[in-house]
């Protein structure tokens, strides 16, 4: 599974269409991730935790922190120790 990335995202498949997104928002010293979604075709295959990965790897790469407001997104963050520490 290849994650491209967009203008405030990252995705699976189609830019215009994509099978699976995670969308954010810079703000501050932060992004906000507002926004998960997996196509069913694709659910229960990791693909949404990879995105939020993903993600917080960008966070890490640019010195930020991450606002998770998309429960999907704060739930994968707040059980990953490695992750906590970058909550805003």
């Amino acid at each position: 599974m290849e994650i491209l990335q967009g203008e405030n995202k990252f995705y699976v498949g189609n830019a215009a269409s994509p099978d699976a997104e995670i969308t954010f928002q810079h703000s501050g010293d932060a992004i906000v991730i507002d926004h998960t979604f997996t196509d069913p075709k694709l659910r229960g295959q990791g693909v949404a935790k990879a995105l939020v990965e993903r993600a917080v790897q960008y966070a890490r790469d640019n010195n930020l922190k991450v606002t998770p407001l998309c429960s999907y997104a704060r739930v994968v963050m707040e059980r990953d120790p490695a992750t906590q520490s970058l909550i805003k």
